[in-house]
Order: C-alpha cells, then sequence, then structure tokens
C-alpha cells in the first residue's frame, strides 16, 4: 500500500508542477496583454474626448464677432445673435457609443488584469 500512495504522490506531483508552470505561463501572458491594451485603450479614450464637448474656438469666434459688430456701430446686429454657440451643442451619439465601448473594454481588460493578478497570488 505505501508503494502505491508512495507512486500515486509522485505522479500527483509531476502533474500539479506541469499545471502550475503552465498556467503561471498563461496569467504571465493575460498580463502582459491586458497592460498593453489598458494603455492603447486610455489613448484611444484620451484622443477622443473632445467628442464629447463642445469646441472651444466657436465660443471664442462668436465673442470677437459681436465684438467686431459693436466695434462698427452695428448694436442690433449684436443684441439678435447669442453669445455663445454651446447652449445648442450636444454630442453625436456615435460618439457616445464608442466612448461607451472604448470605456467598456477598458474595465473589461482591468478586469482581466485584476483576475490575473489574483490568480497568480493564489
Amino acid at each position: 500500500r505505501s508503494r502505491f500512495l508512495a507512486a500515486y504522490k509522485k505522479v500527483a506531483e509531476e502533474h500539479d508542477d506541469e499545471f502550475l508552470e503552465k498556467y503561471n505561463g498563461d496569467m504571465d501572458v493575460m498580463l502582459i496583454f491586458s497592460g498593453l491594451f489598458s494603455a492603447v485603450s486610455s489613448a484611444f479614450i484620451v484622443a477622443m474626448e473632445s467628442n464629447l464637448s463642445p469646441d472651444p474656438d466657436d465660443t471664442t469666434h462668436a465673442l470677437l464677432a459681436q465684438l467686431v459688430q459693436i466695434g462698427l456701430g452695428n448694436l442690433t446686429a449684436v443684441g439678435s445673435t447669442p453669445a455663445t454657440q454651446a447652449s445648442t451643442w450636444s454630442p453625436l451619439i456615435a460618439s457616445i457609443r464608442i466612448q461607451s465601448i472604448a470605456y467598456a473594454s477598458l474595465s473589461f481588460s482591468l478586469l482581466a488584469a485584476f483576475g490575473a493578478v489574483l490568480g497568480k497570488q493564489w
């Protein structure tokens, strides 16, 4: 009986060592991939962030146009046009959807990295 247990223990330890080596390497790859993907995804999110707010140049142009009208003495044109175009501006639905998908992919990537770290520590 002790020979059987010794043989079983030896085979089980070999199997466990192979299993741990394989999945430890897989988690290393997962951490690298999710880290790189998160960095690239964050860069795209930062680049797309400007699509969700009005262009400040439009407001500056409208105010400068009003100042020019005041300087020319045309006060009736100044009162009829709004000073800012930002009140009527709204982001495109496509931009909102793309941003939502980008944030979701970043969240899942960070969740995968968190899972890999937990798996490596376990």
